[in-house]
């Protein structure tokens, strides 16, 4: 998701302080990822925020022209896509976008709560003292994304906790269980957030989550994991109503 900070966070950053050193990791995987990992980032992109929408029809062709890139990169990368369930490839007749609804996505968070608590419990034991000061600076800015009611901090900062947590487990197996399921549940997220989301709430149970994995609690990380993804559950379902 291409999203920037808002200027109350840059005005926050400071040289050497824990943004600055995401930034610059970030930097640096962009830096080293291949043509194929750039176009899975993309396209996925364009999928999760909705610029591709859900029954559109795509091509290798395309997506080439859209993002700049050769198609056989484009073509791994839908594999990677159709695996995930983002997309589903139609032999000769072309790539689709695949739907999404509340009761797939309730049946997505059923593996996603046992693998978040899973991945919490374990980043509290294994992080590293870096990945637990990068904790510490994303639940700040989950702080300050709660009290100002900012969606895109927000966003940017739930994408960024998502992988740390991933890292920070220090499991291989969880870390592709997991990723089968991110895009999933972004998407869902970016559709229904500004009807069916209270925000606040859900950037400080992120922060909380955060702050236990650093704290190297894996009883706390896991009940933390636990109340966000019953948050998670009760906004999933509470757009069918809306």
């Amino acid at each position: 998701m291409a999203i920037v900070e808002t200027s109350s966070v840059r005005r926050k950053a400071v040289p050497g302080s824990g943004r600055s050193a995401r930034r610059a990791a970030a930097s640096a995987r962009r830096r080293d990822e291949t043509l194929t990992e750039r176009a899975y980032r993309l396209v996925e992109e364009e999928i999760v925020t909705l610029r591709l929408k859900p029954g559109d029809v795509l091509s290798e062709q395309m997506l080439s022209g859209r993002i700049g890139i050769g198609r056989t990169p484009i073509r791994e990368a839908l594999q990677r896509l159709a695996r995930e369930g983002l997309v589903t490839i139609l032999p000769r007749k072309g790539i689709l976008v695949a739907d999404l609804n509340p009761r797939n996505q309730l049946l997505v968070l059923e593996v996603r709560r046992e693998l978040e608590r899973l991945l919490s419990r374990a980043g509290a034991e294994r992080a590293t003292a870096a990945q637990r000061a990068q904790l510490n600076a994303i639940a700040r800015g989950m702080d300050q994304a709660a009290k100002a009611n900012d969606d895109i901090v927000f966003m940017r900062l739930d994408r960024e906790l998502n992988q740390l947590i991933v890292d920070a487990a220090h499991n291989d197996y969880a870390a592709r269980s997991m990723k089968l399921l991110q895009g999933l549940s972004r998407r869902f997220w970016y559709m229904h957030y500004r009807v069916a989301a209270d925000l606040p709430l859900c950037a400080r149970l992120h922060a909380a989550q955060a702050r236990a994995i650093a704290k190297g609690d894996p009883a706390a990380a896991g009940g933390a994991s636990d109340r966000l993804m019953d948050y998670v559950a009760s906004f999933t379902r509470a757009t069918v109503t809306v």
